[in-house]
């Protein structure tokens, strides 16, 4: 067990919402990590989709150059459009 993969665990509770990370469990392979993901976390119908992920097939940004990254974002207003108004029967948004 301890040359399985560690694979990332991504689960959608409920249609049209987003899949979020639950946690990591290792596997053999990704039939297994299927799996024991959904043993592991949809033991009482939390999901309606599973993700898995090898670990380390994801790239991440350098936390340490985050300024670099997320700054240029900071002028350009339009692009988080928190002053709109919702509808209320607008959803999940």
């Amino acid at each position: 067990m301890k040359d399985w993969p560690l694979y990332e665990v991504f689960i959608r509770s409920k249609a049209g919402l987003h899949h979020r990370h639950v946690g990591s469990l290792h596997a053999a392979d990704d039939t297994m990590a299927i799996e024991h993901a959904r043993d592991v976390y949809c033991r009482r119908n939390e999901g309606v989709s599973i993700w898995v992920v090898k670990s380390d097939d994801i790239v991440a940004n350098d936390p340490a150059e985050s300024d670099a990254l997320f700054n240029p974002a900071e002028n350009k207003v339009y692009r988080h459009p928190t002053f709109y108004d919702l509808p209320d029967n607008v959803k999940h948004m």
